[in-house]
C-alpha cells in the first residue's frame, strides 16, 4: 500500500485505541492510509471501516477483506455504519486537517508554497471553493471568518483590502491572494499569518468545524461501552471542541451533573494530551502543532 501521508503521532494514536484483535474500528480520516496500516497490523480477525471524502484517497486502499473504504465525509459516519451493518464499533480514530499529499498538490490550492487556483475543497465534487468565498462573500462576512476561523486581529483590514481589489479584478490564485495581503503580514511572522488566512478559508469551504461537531456527537452513539475515541487536531479551534466534548459531552465545556452531583458526561478522558517529540517534528514539520486526545465511552 502506498502511503502518501506520513501519519502524525502514529504509534500513540493507535495505542490509544486499545485494540482488541477481533474488534471493529473506524479510521475516520483515511488519507494515505498510514494510521490504517498500523491498525490492520494489530487486527488479525477484526474489521476496519475507513472514511475519506477525497477521491484521491481511494488509490491507497489495500486489497484486504478486513477493510471497508467509504468515500464519504466523516460527518455521515453513523448513517453509513448503520447502512453497512457495522454498529457498534470498538474504537474511532480521526486525524484532522490537511494531509501532506493535499498540501503538495498545487492545483488543490491548500498551500502558500505553490501557485494554484483558490480551491481548497477536500471533496472535489463540492460546490463552494475558496475563490467563491474570496470574491463573492460580503466584506463583513469575510472579516468574520478571518477573525473567527483564522483568529486574525486585523481581519477587517484583510477583508477591506480583498474587497477593494475584487471590485476591479477577480482574485483567482493563491499567489494573487498572498501578494495582495503581504503588506498586512506582521514582519517576521509572514508564514504564520498566511497559514491563518488559508486556514480560515479552508474551514469555511469545507465546513470543518460543523462536520467535526457532528462527528464527535455521533461517536458516542456508535461506540460500544468502553470504546475509545482518539482525535489528533492541529489548531486551537479544533482542539477546543475536542477537549470540551471529551470532558463535558458538549462544546461549551460546562460540566452538567445529576441530582447527586455525579457528572452527566458520556465520555471519560484517558491520560493527558499527547504532543509529538522534537524528533518527529524534525522529520515531519506538519506534526509541530498536533495535539492528541483520547477518551473512553462510559459503561
Amino acid at each position: 500500500m502506498k502511503v502518501y501521508h506520513d501519519p502524525v503521532l502514529a504509534e500513540a494514536a493507535v495505542e490509544g485505541l486499545n485494540i482488541s484483535p477481533g474488534g471493529r474500528y473506524v479510521d475516520a480520516t483515511f488519507g494515505g492510509g498510514g494510521h490504517s496500516a498500523i491498525i490492520l497490523e494489530k487486527l488479525p480477525q477484526g474489521k476496519l471501516i475507513a472514511f475519506d471524502q477525497d477521491k484521491d484517497a481511494a488509490a491507497n486502499v489495500p486489497d484486504d477483506e478486513r477493510i471497508l473504504f467509504l468515500n464519504q465525509n466523516f460527518r455521515y459516519m453513523r448513517n453509513f455504519l448503520k447502512l453497512y451493518g457495522q454498529l457498534p464499533v470498538d474504537g474511532i480514530l480521526a486525524d484532522l486537517g490537511v494531509s501532506s499529499y493535499q498540501f503538495d498538490q498545487a492545483q488543490r490550492g491548500f498551500s502558500t508554497r505553490f501557485e494554484g487556483p483558490l480551491d481548497m475543497r477536500m471533496n472535489m465534487d463540492a460546490g463552494l471553493t475558496a475563490r467563491d468565498v474570496v470574491n463573492e462573500y460580503p466584506t463583513e462576512k469575510l472579516a468574520d471568518l478571518f477573525f473567527l476561523y483564522g483568529e486574525l486581529r486585523n481581519a477587517y483590514k484583510i477583508a477591506g483590502v480583498i474587497d477593494k481589489q475584487r471590485k476591479t479584478e477577480a482574485i483567482d490564485t493563491t499567489t494573487q491572494l498572498t501578494a495582495l495581503l503581504t503588506r498586512l503580514a506582521p514582519r517576521g511572522k509572514e508564514n504564520k499569518f498566511f497559514a491563518q488566512v488559508f486556514q480560515a478559508l479552508r474551514i469555511e469551504v469545507n465546513q470543518e468545524l460543523d462536520a467535526l461537531k457532528e462527528f464527535l456527537e455521533q461517536s458516542v452513539e456508535v461506540l460500544k461501552p468502553r470504546g475509545r475515541l482518539v482525535v489528533i487536531s492541529y489548531h486551537s479551534l479544533e482542539d477546543r471542541l475536542v477537549k470540551h466534548f471529551m470532558k463535558s459531552g458538549n462544546f461549551r465545556g460546562e460540566m452538567e451533573k445529576d441530582f447527586y452531583g455525579n457528572p452527566l458526561t458520556p465520555m471519560v478522558p484517558v491520560g493527558k494530551t499527547i504532543m509529538p517529540e522534537q524528533e518527529e517534528i524534525d522529520r515531519n514539520n506538519r506534526a509541530r502543532s498536533a495535539r492528541l486526545r483520547i477518551a473512553e465511552k462510559r459503561e
